[in-house]
Order: structure tokens, then C-alpha cells, then sequence
């Protein structure tokens, strides 16, 4: 009996998941790029109202060759990156402090889910004014934003390990860091990403947030300046290059997510091995 069929199989199947990829995203993208086109040309639109691909493709190259566009997006993925980091940070070891307490928990839910019904572009004005000039407010806005999803995910995740799990590293006289450490870490990573691959599409929202309520740099800023001309093209380009950012972010977690929980696929092999047997 060939012991290696599963892992085989799932090889192949991944193959052929990529290569189906190579080949439909960029169909996809074209067949965009020709509706997009069709449109502009057929609906007699003017340029200021919806530009088409030709005139956004050399609005792109202008931004490009003058610098504009690399400046701003710059500031914008500074404040993304700084702002995901530390909305992160703070609702994972917040999360582990609510799964850890039920007590706390009952004390601040009523809170942080009161926080969550306040719409972020309704604050944003007032942390522009309370707050220094330059990214700092804009980076609040991107953790505020993130918060609530990375810290219903870590807090779903450290619940979700088994308690003959919790029993096991008892018995082994594991003491709190290993328990952390070997346990619920692992066991929350799965339901951590996910939270992750939220906030990096959400972080993005907030900045570009942020840098309409006030802002003299930035991708938000440079779609006011757009909108304010009425150069589509340059509001086009700056929407997309959000979008590609945010695409980029989301990918980047997927290869974090691949990375630190190859132990999982390992398992996962290794179970369809022992049915096998």
C-alpha cells in the first residue's frame, strides 16, 4: 500500500489549484478592463465623469514618473501597517485577558460592544482635532477599526482549545508560560488570521477615513485633490492603488498564515495516513 497516495493527491490537487489561478485572475482582469472599456466608450460619459482605461493608465504614469503617487502611498501604508500592528497587539492581549476572566469580561463587553456602535467616520473628526497634526490620528483610526475583529477571534480561539487538552499539560505539570506557549497559541493561530485578514482590508478603510476628515498627504488626501479638480483619472488611480494595497496585506497574512501553521497540514497528512492504514 503506497502510504504517500494522500499527500500526493493533495500536491496535485495545489498544482492544479495554481495553475487555474495563472490563468483565470488574469482573464478576470480582462475582462474588467474590456466592460470598463465598453462602457466609457458606448454610455458617452464625459472623461471628468468616468475616465477610460487609456486615460487612468496615463494619469498612473504621470503620478509615477513625478513622484506624487509613491509619496502618498507611502504615507498611507505607513499609517495602515503602524495602525494594524498596534490595533493587533492591543486586542489579542486584550482577548486573553477576557478569555482568562469571565469576571472582566462581564465588565467590559457592555463597552466594547457599545464602541463598536459608534461609526468610525463620526469620530474621526474629533480625534483629528484632539490629537497631534501628522499620522497619529490616522493610525488610531486604523486600530480602532481593527480592534473589535482581532479581539472576538483571539478570544474565539483561546476558548476553542479542548479541555482534555487543558487537562494534559495539567498532568504533565506544564506551568502558565508553557501552557500559553504550546497550547493556546497554537490552538488560537487558525482563528487569530482570520481575524487578521479582516483588519488588513479594515485598516485600509480607516486610513483613507482619517485622511478625508483632514489630512495634507496620503491616498485620501490625494482623492480630495482629485475629486476637488475633477480629475477622475487621479481618483481612479488612487482607488486602485488602495485596493492593490489592500490585496497586497491580505496575501502577505495568507503567506504569514501558511508559514506558522504548517504543523496543521502536518496533522492533517498524517490523519488521512493513519485511516488509510
Amino acid at each position: 500500500m503506497d502510504l504517500t497516495f494522500p499527500g500526493k493527491v493533495a500536491r496535485k490537487s495545489l498544482r492544479r489549484l495554481r495553475r487555474q489561478e495563472i490563468v483565470v485572475i488574469p482573464l478576470s482582469i480582462l475582462l474588467f478592463v474590456f466592460l470598463w472599456e465598453m462602457i466609457h466608450r458606448f454610455s458617452g460619459l464625459p472623461a471628468f465623469i468616468l475616465p477610460g482605461p487609456q486615460q487612468v493608465w496615463l494619469r498612473f504614469w504621470g503620478a509615477v514618473l513625478d513622484g506624487s503617487l509613491l509619496r502618498h502611498t507611502w504615507v498611507t501604508l505607513a499609517e495602515v501597517l503602524i495602525g494594524l500592528f498596534l490595533g493587533a497587539l492591543i486586542a489579542s492581549a486584550l482577548g486573553y485577558l477576557l478569555a482568562k476572566s469571565p469576571t472582566i469580561e462581564r465588565w467590559l463587553s457592555p463597552y466594547i460592544v457599545a464602541s463598536q456602535a459608534i461609526p468610525i467616520v463620526a469620530i474621526a473628526p474629533l480625534l483629528v482635532i484632539w490629537l497631534p497634526t501628522g499620522l497619529y490620528s490616522k493610525i488610531l483610526i486604523c486600530a480602532l477599526i481593527v480592534f473589535f475583529p482581532i479581539l472576538i477571534n483571539t478570544l474565539i480561539g483561546l476558548r476553542s482549545v479542548p479541555d482534555d487538552l487543558r487537562d494534559l499539560m495539567r498532568s504533565l505539570r506544564a506551568n502558565r508560560w508553557q501552557t500559553f506557549r504550546l497550547l493556546e497559541v497554537p490552538a488560537a493561530l487558525p482563528v487569530l488570521f482570520g481575524g487578521l485578514r479582516i483588519g488588513a482590508a479594515l485598516a485600509v478603510i480607516g486610513a483613507v477615513v482619517g485622511e478625508f476628515v483632514g489630512a495634507d498627504r496620503g491616498l485620501g488626501f490625494l482623492i480630495n485633490v482629485g475629486r476637488g479638480q475633477f480629475d477622475t483619472s487621479l481618483v481612479f488611480v488612487a482607488v486602485f492603488s488602495l485596493i492593490f494595497m489592500a490585496l497586497a496585506l491580505y496575501g502577505v497574512v495568507i503567506l504569514l498564515e501558511l508559514r506558522f501553521l504548517r504543523w496543521q497540514k502536518r496533522n492533517d497528512q498524517t490523519d488521512l495516513l493513519v485511516e488509510k492504514r
